[in-house]
């Protein structure tokens, strides 16, 4: 078993199913007691602005906003640079709480002992 998750979401509101699925996933092993480092890379950066959660709604799913609330209060969850840079979405625009790194620290992350990477 993992002693550590690294969480990347690709997908955002262009594809709300896998993009919810990743912050489910994120959100049940954060609450079981595991390290959970959510990135949001692509589309998924976007929701790292105030309110853009909010517009993904699912049947029988929890709301994004409190999968957010969770993960910030229990794991960290960070902005992929480039793809940040892509949409001119600055470190100043993003939820309280929300990092921006690179893939040196990415990197970093996946290859600490006992983490295990997962990509939607």
């Amino acid at each position: 078993m993992a002693d550590a998750l690294v969480i990347e979401v690709t997908a955002g509101l262009d594809e709300p199913e896998r993009c919810n699925q990743a912050f489910t996933v994120a959100a049940a092993a954060v609450a079981a007691g595991v390290p959970v480092d959510l990135w949001l890379s692509g589309e998924a950066a976007w929701l790292a602005l105030p309110g853009r959660a909010a517009g993904l709604v699912l049947e029988h799913a929890t709301p994004l906003p409190e999968l957010i609330g969770l993960l910030l209060e229990l794991g960290t969850v960070t902005v992929c640079t480039q793809s940040a840079a892509r949409r001119s979405i600055t470190p100043g625009d993003l939820i309280p709480g929300i990092a921006v790194a690179g893939a040196a620290t990415y990197v970093e992350r996946v290859l600490r002992e006992g983490a295990q990477a997962l990509v939607y």
